[in-house]
């Protein structure tokens, strides 16, 4: 044998009898123990695995109601676009009946028609949870009504709808579409009708 394999077996004995020597302590000191310790640390081993598994049932939990509130909302919401894809089909039923009526001919069976189809589309949204947003005289409500003009009116209180432009609809308790609406800002302050009048 030369030198250097001399110096590399001399090496693995030690570290051999080094780990031996380890464990020998290892097992000596465990044979010492008290049986009091033993019972101690089988005792925190207890309580730790007993406080992950609560952690873990909780976590569980948590994630099951969650689960369970995604699949409720998905049912109960899951036809929203389609139902908003239908509501300017029901505003030009509405414009067409109320066109016909201005110019004379809302007693004629095809406004009849139109009328009762309407009704019907209006039945189908309300049986999927539609329900429209009564705005006119009602108070400004940013998360309803979408503004789309500020004035004076001496007969609508401030912050007051004064005028419905486009129908607002909820889908359940959810906005489906905003209501556009014009605002009132109150009456008419004096500098505001004379600088009109002049």
């Amino acid at each position: 044998m030369t030198e250097p394999e001399d110096e590399e077996n001399k090496n693995t004995n030690t570290i051999n009898n080094l780990e031996e020597s380890s464990s020998n302590n290892e097992t000596g000191n465990s044979s010492h123990a008290s049986p009091d310790e033993e019972a101690a640390v089988k005792s925190e081993e207890y309580q730790s695995l007993n406080n992950k598994y609560l952690r873990l049932a909780a976590e569980f939990d948590n994630y099951k109601r969650l689960s369970q509130r995604d699949q409720r909302d998905q049912i109960r919401f899951g036809n929203e676009q389609l139902l908003k894809e239908l509501l300017p089909v029901v505003d030009n039923m509405e414009r067409a009946i109320k066109a016909a009526r201005t110019n004379g001919g809302g007693d004629s069976a095809l406004v009849q028609g139109v009328e009762l189809t309407l009704k019907q589309l209006s039945g189908v949204l309300a049986k999927f949870g539609v329900q429209a947003i009564d705005s006119a005289g009602q108070d400004f409500d940013p998360s309803a009504h979408q503004a789309v003009s500020y004035g004076p009116s001496d007969d609508v209180p401030a912050n007051k709808v004064l005028d419905e432009f486009q129908k607002g609809y909820r889908l359940h308790d959810r906005i489906l579409r905003a209501a556009m609406v014009s605002v009132s800002s109150g009456p008419a302050q004096a500098n505001e009708h004379d600088a009109t009048t002049n």
